[in-house]
């Protein structure tokens, strides 16, 4: 059911789907996202679903400027004024973590260079028309891997999702949590790591019996741990599966940080602001 980026099913499933145990939703994680960040047209409560779980949660990224630049310490990356750090959109995920990464490690004054798609980031990088990335990891080891093969980039940090889940390539990247300056900053990276740690959930609609549901769940946590259905999930979308198991998504969902003060800090993080002080 498409429209408005999984909004318009998520109502279908808390308002109108029959909670019989029949019918599953698939949502993209932007379902979590927009209602806690009270985006317009939500009209469910995301408590009150039950989660199935989740075959990908693990989404690290990690952020890397051109070498030629010769940033390859914190203090030179902090002292370089006007970092130029590419995204494909205002608001898209890649946008959001770069603000995160230039406010947490204390960049001056970055700027933020918008309407590129993916492969582009990388030509405009390498080509001089960007400064500085973020990436998912996996996919900077898979699609580029002479970034670090032949040293063409710099990296400089990684947010872990989950955390503490170490990257075989970038397991000495310092954590960005690392570099946080206050219980503020915390809960925001916090809420950011969530957002992405919940994956793309299956869920059933509220009211939906708890016997039936819990079939239901315990089908997903075999599948999950199951070497042939793993098998079957890398050879058709060419990654590891990571499950977020029913339990964990229910943690994720409950420990989500609602404080008022920092759901609009994260917002302000996805608008065209220039970055607050710290």
């Amino acid at each position: 059911m498409a429209g408005a980026g999984g909004t318009k099913a998520a109502n279908h499933l808390y308002r109108g789907a029959r909670a019989d145990g029949l019918i599953i939703g698939s949502a993209p994680s932007g379902m979590v996202s927009s209602a806690i960040l009270g985006e317009a047209g939500v009209q469910y409560d995301l408590d009150k679903f039950i989660y199935l779980g989740s075959p990908n949660s693990e989404s690290h990224y990690v952020f890397f400027t051109n070498r030629k630049l010769g940033l390859g310490s914190l203090e030179k990356l902090r002292a370089h004024a006007g970092l130029r750090i590419g995204a494909q959109t205002v608001g898209h995920p890649i946008y959001h973590t770069g603000r995160l990464f230039a406010l947490i490690l204390g960049l001056k004054e970055p700027k933020f260079v918008v309407g590129y798609s993916s492969p582009e980031l990388d030509v405009a990088l390498l080509g001089g028309e960007l400064d500085a990335v973020p990436g998912v990891a996996s996919n900077v080891v898979k699609q580029n891997p002479e970034f670090l093969d032949k040293g063409l980039v710099d990296f400089h940090a990684i947010v872990e999702i989950p955390r503490g889940d170490k990257h075989p390539r970038f397991a000495r990247l310092p954590e960005l949590d690392g570099f946080v300056k206050s219980d503020k900053e915390r809960k925001l990276l916090e809420l950011h790591r969530t957002f992405r740690l919940a994956g793309s959930p299956f869920v059933l609609p509220p009211g939906t019996p708890k016997d039936r549901a819990d079939i239901l769940r315990e089908a997903m946590r075999k599948i999950y741990a199951d070497r042939e259905f793993l098998a079957e999930y890398q050879k058709m979308t060419g990654e590891e599966a990571s499950p977020l198991l029913p339990d964990a998504n229910d943690k994720a969902i409950k420990e989500l940080p609602r404080d008022p003060e920092v759901v609009e800090f994260y917002k302000l993080l996805g608008g065209t602001q220039p970055l607050p002080m710290r």
